[in-house]
């Protein structure tokens, strides 16, 4: 007997997008790094993302798992680099932070030319946070506050994005319609909203 398998991609893009808005609302320097945006780090975007990226796998979804397991990895990473100092490990230097933030930006850049082929929302997602990445490299081997500010502002934009295509994905698929837009190719959406049926 089949089972017919969710599509567990909203729910990786929420992590990521709501986790993303937070933090980088902090990046926009309306809040400190508090519990909550660890919390969110560690859970939602982090262990949230690489189940997510586990059930892509199942799926047999190399650009998902490929892309939720190493963000949520990413997420957790992030928080061990902050909480770590916390506990009497050194902290890294701004220029190893800049390092480590445009190795993920290079990542994130293969990963927007392999999104060419999907829907445009999910480009925008990959495009918007491959600008995120090098505006945080260049605010750490700058030391630019404005860069960090500006880079704020970018990634609420880039987490709303990815908010905005996980619930697109969500109703459409429930109202076996396009309810929100995601700029598919007619054909593409033709054959989702079949398959959905």
């Amino acid at each position: 007997m089949s089972t017919k398998l969710a599509n567990p991609a909203p729910l990786g893009l929420m992590g990521f997008g709501m986790t993303t808005i937070l933090l980088n609302i902090h990046n926009a320097g309306f809040f400190p790094v508090d519990s909550m945006i660890l919390a969110m780090g560690i859970f939602y975007g982090g262990l949230g993302q690489v189940l997510v990226g586990m059930m892509c796998f199942k799926r047999g979804d190399t650009f998902g798992t490929t892309a939720f397991t190493s963000y949520g990895l990413f997420w957790l990473t992030l928080v061990g680099l902050m909480v770590m100092p916390k506990m009497g490990l050194a902290a890294s230097p701004a220029p190893f932070m800049g390092w480590y933030l445009l190795l993920w930006g290079i990542f994130t850049g293969f990963m927007f030319i392999g999104s060419l082929c999907y829907p445009r929302a999910k480009q925008f997602v990959f495009a918007s946070l491959t600008v995120l990445f090098f505006l945080l490299a260049a605010r750490d081997f700058t030391g630019s506050a404005l860069i960090g500010t500006i880079a704020g502002f970018e990634g609420i934009i880039c987490g709303a994005s990815a908010i905005y295509f996980a619930m697109a994905q969500v109703l459409n698929n429930e109202f076996g319609r396009t309810v929100l837009p995601i700029g598919e190719k007619k054909a593409a959406q033709a054959a989702s909203l079949k398959a959905a049926a």
